[in-house]
């Protein structure tokens, strides 16, 4: 260490320095091996994309980001996204039109699957069916029901599939996940984890394009298995706002944090899930609660996880964790990682005052009364400044795609898998079926699905 540098410094520097490569895992778990070698021109992966919406372009640019991957086709519901996404390639990916003429296209080795949760089953097995290999946006599944079909139909098949909760692929979460397997934090039993916001994009009610009517809007493509419902911009747009396409906030942003406690505490699932959810303030735009509160058991494991999200506040905006042990806590925000030690001080001065004063006197003689507590003093032990990590380099969305890719070419498993990715939406369909039954929910292990 140089000189002049505290630990605190080598630390951040040292993540930074780490975290500015791509890092791919070999598999759940594994430790982060070398860059993919640079792959000769014959040997592209051709790539094409059903859906794509606002975050589909956002995996655009992380496929591009890619050596040797080249995005060939793409379709959607709405002539606009078309247009944009093969502006964004440079005229080189082909509007297939029909899903299933992109897939019936031998040629397109994988797709990105970035349509709303209701087409997720149909589009993903159909694929796999294909023969492509499956890069499937968040969360897997519109029903708790649906992740045994997901497992099944990936044990049957040698075609990869990638669950897109990304965060999973940064250095943050895989240097969490090293800190609490070295017993660093001592016993954990209570993980804090929040998801807010207070906006009208935050909530999902986008901005529609002037364009967007019956003529530019497949509303037949769009509604697909969901039920019949008249023409609505509304729904097409801002979908996650109803239950025929989403599980609202439990599944659109819950995951994402299910996702991280699961890889990081290395968990399968939750043993019991209860919950509340109210919609106190989007009544006439959400049919989805705007507030949720859940309390989640891992008996097993040895701890609970405490979850909470609101559209009417942004305290957790960034996606919040704390992760609670007797000897220290690491608390997540946005691309930070800090480690706080526990020094815990013991404050019984109040109480023994009312002793006789001679037991008083006799109880602070006592050396080892004076190691724990010091009274009428602030200990200084409090301040300890801890340890904070800064994440710098490609976001986690290009380093998840970079795993992705790297399955395709070697064909080891996913970073997510359709277990990985069935648990870490199972969680959050459990907060829905809780808020719905007025009641606690349990998980069925050996069939997968909700005790009956």
């Amino acid at each position: 260490m140089k000189p002049g540098i505290n630990r605190r410094q080598f630390m951040q520097k040292s993540l930074v320095g780490a975290a500015a490569a791509p890092v791919i895992a070999r598999s759940v778990g594994a430790e982060p091996g070398p860059a993919p070698k640079p792959v000769a021109p014959n040997d592209r992966i051709q790539v094409g994309v059903i859906g794509v919406g606002a975050r589909a372009h956002q995996l655009l640019g992380a496929t591009m980001a890619q050596d040797g991957v080249e995005i060939v086709g793409v379709c959607d519901a709405y002539t606009g996204r078309v247009a944009r996404s093969i502006e964004r390639t440079g005229g080189r990916a082909k509007d297939y039109g029909d899903w299933r003429a992109l897939l019936d296209d031998e040629s397109i080795d994988a797709v990105i699957i970035a349509t709303p949760d209701h087409w997720h089953k149909e589009h993903a097995l159909a694929a796999l069916a294909a023969g492509k290999d499956v890069y499937l946006e968040k969360p897997m599944t519109l029903t708790i029901d649906e992740g045994p079909e997901f497992i099944a139909a990936t044990d049957k098949t040698d075609r990869i599939l990638q669950i897109g909760s990304n965060g999973m692929s940064s250095k943050l979460q895989q240097t969490a996940r090293e800190i609490v397997k070295s017993g660093k934090l001592g016993k954990i039993t209570l993980i804090r984890a929040s998801y807010d916001r207070n906006t009208d994009s935050g909530a999902w009610l986008y901005p529609i394009p002037p364009d967007a009517d019956e003529k530019t809007v497949d509303w037949k493509a769009f509604l697909g298995p969901a039920p019949e419902r008249p023409f609505s911009l509304e729904r097409f747009f801002r979908w996650r706002c109803f239950w025929d396409y989403s599980g609202g906030m439990a599944t659109d942003l819950f995951v994402h944090l299910m996702t991280t406690i699961h890889y990081v505490m290395d968990v399968d699932m939750a043993d019991m899930v209860m919950a509340t959810g109210q919609n106190y303030l989007h009544q006439e735009t959400h049919e989805v609660p705007d507030t949720l509160n859940a309390a989640l058991t891992y008996p097993k494991e040895g701890f609970t996880v405490s979850l909470s999200g609101t559209f009417n506040n942004a305290e957790g905006s960034q996606g919040g964790f704390t992760i609670m042990g007797t000897e220290g806590a690491l608390v997540f925000q946005g691309r930070e990682l800090t480690f706080k030690p526990e020094n815990p001080v013991e404050g019984n001065g109040w109480i023994v005052a009312s002793w006789p004063s001679a037991l008083e006197e006799a109880y602070w003689a006592d050396p080892e009364v004076q190691k724990r507590e010091t009274p009428g003093t602030w200990d200084s032990r409090m301040n300890t400044e801890g340890e904070t990590w800064s994440e710098v380099g490609p976001d986690s969305t290009v380093l998840h795609m970079g795993h992705f890719i790297e399955s395709v070419r070697t064909r080891k498993p996913s970073v997510q898998d359709a277990r990985r990715g069935h648990h870490a939406a199972a969680v959050p369909h459990m907060v829905n079926e809780s808020i719905k039954r007025q009641a606690p929910v349990y998980w069925d292990p050996q069939r997968e699905v909700l005790k009956t």
